[in-house]
């Protein structure tokens, strides 16, 4: 951190509209790069649909060594319409979160100033909260498997892994976040223990053992199923929330769209002590492909985080409030696609231009 510092980023602009958002993303950073006196080396990666299609490569073991010598990794999309759903998707990103070990998921619930909702009477003071995914196992391990496949008495397994190692690195981050972000103090424990027992147990009591340590943040828990209500009816409830793979999977979707959708959702694949990636957490939306019209907020603010993780915390927060600024005073009419009242590259230029004034 600080004056001179160069960071060697990763980056992977990907399929669709992934090159578009990431392009934004980066004038963003170089300004912020500029005003606050540190510089990033970026490497470019042209891993996604197309080349996989050109070489039948999706990531090979010789890449994760090069990432694992990098500061991070920014990420456009991946996914292609001209290949199978799964192969990138496994073959790339979940490959690069399992290699580098990032087995946190981290994502901020935030619903920006000027920012329209589908929540009645709800605003930015009310949706402002975060969710930690346990991000390297679970039902997402790949462990299971298939007996008499095509016949009537077909048998589908996929186990759901859950470590006491696993289970509480990421809770233990949670309740760090908890102290950090000095808000409501409260981590709440989303889970379905009532049916799942046994994880659900594991997750519990790995939470009463990590509270232990942190008298002063309080532990709630939530089911799954409650937790999506009360998403919708009362987000202001929530500070940190914890959760493992395939929930927090699900509930940053319809968090998202609290948010103001997609556009603005970004988040984090975090190693606290290795090669974290970022990336806005919608796909590459094919048919938006080289038309200028995708919003690129997400991608933006994932920039920030990224900027953030690597402990160049006033540069994130310029780029926290450029955001605020473009969106709050009407810069950006929507974040739909085509309806944005500007191009994808000009939204970029607009936000870097406010994190060299502000």
């Amino acid at each position: 951190m600080g004056k001179g510092k160069v960071y060697k980023i990763g980056v992977i602009p990907g399929d669709g509209v992934g090159p578009e958002i990431i392009s934004a993303g980066l004038e963003v950073l170089k300004s912020a790069a500029k005003r606050f006196s540190f510089s990033l080396e970026t490497i470019n990666y042209d891993f996604g649909g197309e080349r996989y299609l050109r070489t039948g490569e999706t990531l090979p073991d010789s890449a994760i060594e090069e990432f694992k010598k990098l500061d991070a990794i920014y990420l456009g999309a991946i996914g292609h319409p001209d290949v199978k759903p799964g192969i990138l998707e496994k073959g790339i990103l979940l490959k690069i979160r399992f290699e580098l070990d990032q087995y946190i998921n981290l994502r901020p619930v935030k619903l920006y100033p000027g920012v329209w909702t589908p929540l009645k009477d709800k605003g930015p003071q009310d949706i402002d909260y975060v969710v930690v995914r346990e991000n390297t196992e679970g039902a997402y391990c790949g462990i299971g498997g298939t007996f008499k496949k095509g016949s009537q008495d077909e048998i589908a397994t996929q186990l759901d892994i859950n470590t006491r190692k696993g289970v509480e690195r990421c809770v233990r981050y949670a309740f760090e976040l908890a102290k950090k972000r000095n808000k409501k103090k409260t981590v709440t424990c989303v889970d379905k223990a009532n049916v799942l027992t046994f994880s659900g147990d594991l997750w519990r009591r790995t939470c009463q053992d990590v509270q232990k340590e942190y008298p002063e943040i309080k532990l709630d828990y939530a089911f799954v199923d409650a937790t999506c209500m009360w998403m919708v009816k009362n987000p202001e409830w929530f500070d940190v929330l914890v959760t493992n793979n395939m929930f927090g999977d699900i509930i940053t979707d319809l968090a998202a769209i609290t948010q103001g959708g997609l556009g603005v959702a970004a988040g984090g694949n975090i190693n606290p002590h290795g090669v974290s990636m970022f990336e806005p957490i919608h796909g590459s939306a094919p048919k938006y492909t080289g038309k200028n019209v995708i919003c690129p907020i997400a991608t933006i603010a994932a920039g920030g985080m990224m900027l953030e993780t690597l402990g160049e915390k006033e540069a994130a927060e310029c780029i926290e409030k450029a955001i605020c600024k473009a969106l709050s005073e009407g810069h950006i009419k929507s974040l739909e696609a085509g309806k944005m009242g500007m191009g994808t590259s000009e939204v970029g230029t607009l936000i870097a231009k406010f994190v060299s004034e502000i």
